[in-house]
């Protein structure tokens, strides 16, 4: 673990925690209520959304892992534990995988201590550190103990890159951690859009504003420029329920339901 546990701030709403309210956890504060609660009134598909997004999460892991010969992940942005986490979803496949988590709330920090264990020869490990700051995760000892970085990783990065504001800023720290990864690595991303219903997501957005939290659509065009000098895996970046559905049923999900856009990509 790295030293040093951030102030924990239950004034102003984090994206963990509303995530896992809506998710029927137990872990948020009535400021993250308060906000999914707002959401939810004006955009009722907000479960049916942040259920699609931990379903291709799942869908991702499995497929590098079985597919791709993925055996060692970096996640960041990992939030809140729930079954099945990332690291319980590869070791099915590849029994030695590592993952090495990273978030930046205090409530997931104190779970993630308590999930850390190692299963057969794998091992999980978490960093206590943002996005906004990649070299305290590349350079913490978690991940340079836990994870070969002369050998592929799998980064993860699920329903995290909305809570930074400016673009240049978003794009500049991918592409700073993406730079450091051995060729054969693979990106695994979900990037929220309000491209199939902006009256709504503007409602939405202002209703996380208002409770202290960022939230930063895009368009296609500029969701594709995360993957910039990658190969992206066929079908592309697409809405993420339509990203190699387990069901068929979900297909059917209204778009407008559905905020985002989610991609696999290899760097050569």
């Amino acid at each position: 673990m790295t030293e040093g546990t951030p102030d924990l701030r239950t004034d102003v709403a984090h994206g963990a925690r509303i995530y896992d309210y809506i998710l029927g956890g137990k872990d948020n504060y009535a400021v993250d209520r308060a906000a999914a609660e707002a959401s939810k009134q004006v955009w009722p598909a907000l479960p049916v959304h942040m259920r699609a997004n931990r379903e291709f999460m799942h869908r991702a892991g499995r497929y590098l892992a079985t597919e791709c010969g993925i055996d060692q992940f970096l996640d960041i942005g990992t939030g809140i534990p729930t079954r099945p986490n990332l690291h319980e979803v590869v070791q099915e496949v590849e029994p030695e995988a590592r993952v090495v988590y990273t978030d930046n709330d205090p409530i997931v920090l104190a779970h993630a201590r308590a999930l850390m264990s190692r299963t057969g020869q794998g091992a999980t490990a978490y960093v206590d550190a943002d996005l906004r700051d990649p070299d305290t995760i590349l350079d913490s000892r978690e991940f340079r103990e836990t994870l070969d970085a002369k050998r592929p990783i799998g980064l993860m990065l699920i329903a995290v890159v909305h809570f930074i504001e400016d673009d240049d800023e978003a794009l500049d720290v991918v592409r700073r951690i993406v730079d450091v990864l051995p060729s054969g690595s693979y990106v695994a991303a979900t990037i929220a859009t309000d491209d199939y219903a902006p009256e709504l997501l503007a409602e939405v957005r202002r209703a996380y504003h208002e409770h202290g939290e960022t939230l930063k659509f895009r368009t296609y065009d500029k969701a594709l420029r995360f993957f910039d000098g990658l190969d992206i895996l066929d079908p592309g970046l697409v809405q993420m329920h339509k990203w190699r559905p387990d069901d068929l049923e979900h297909l059917k999900i209204p778009e407008a339901d559905i905020a985002m856009y989610a991609a696999i990509a290899r760097k050569p």
